[in-house]
């Protein structure tokens, strides 16, 4: 009789839609003697909800990690498997090792541990819904610290995302460093 007991890691991804800032993906495993209450796709959450979420996420599991994949990396290989890299980064950086890793939506990153895409697992999997948290309040405290260096973009307001101001923002001063150039609105919008 096999005694390890199997070790779950969920997988989610904050970033894939955005025209600036990297791809962030978080992987976890949770404490089953430590349980988190309240974990939902962080899409359902409110961001104060969220930030309370994320410190008790990283408090009670037993390993979670977060990666990302750079806008070079997302305009040299397409946002999908940009994604599927910061994936394989969270995942490969987890200690200890999972022994399945489940992964919200259509897509796996390739590792060599067990792994299994699940449709709308953020809402179906704790563990995919606590890396939906972590992916999104990571990307998001990220995007804040670049509207620093470029506030004229207004990244803390909507973190990279096509809005109509990133858009007149674009048309107005270009393109900066953080934006992903293979995205066409970026293209078509930069002076």
């Amino acid at each position: 009789m096999n005694l390890t007991s199997v070790l779950i890691c969920g997988v989610d991804e904050a970033g894939r839609g955005p025209l600036a800032g990297p791809v962030c993906a978080a992987a976890v495993i949770l404490d089953e003697a430590r349980p988190v209450t309240g974990l939902n796709d962080s899409k359902k959450l409110t961001e104060r909800q969220r930030e309370k979420l994320a410190p008790m996420i990283k408090e009670c599991a037993l390993a979670w990690a977060v990666a990302y994949a750079s806008v070079e990396e997302i305009d040299r290989l397409n946002i999908l498997q940009a994604t599927l890299l910061a994936m394989k980064r969270a995942v490969l950086a987890l200690h200890p090792v999972p022994t399945l890793v489940l992964v919200d939506g259509l897509y796996c990153p390739e590792t060599d541990i067990p792994s299994q895409a699940v449709v709308k697992g953020d809402s179906k999997v704790a563990a995919i819904s606590a890396a939906s948290i972590l992916a999104k309040t990571s990307r998001d405290a990220l995007m804040q610290e670049l509207h620093e260096q470029y506030p004229q973009y207004g990244f803390a307001i909507h973190k990279g995302y096509p809005t109509a101001s990133h858009i007149a923002a674009l048309r107005e001063h270009g393109a900066s460093a953080v934006h992903r150039r293979s995205f066409k609105p970026v293209r078509l919008n930069s002076p």
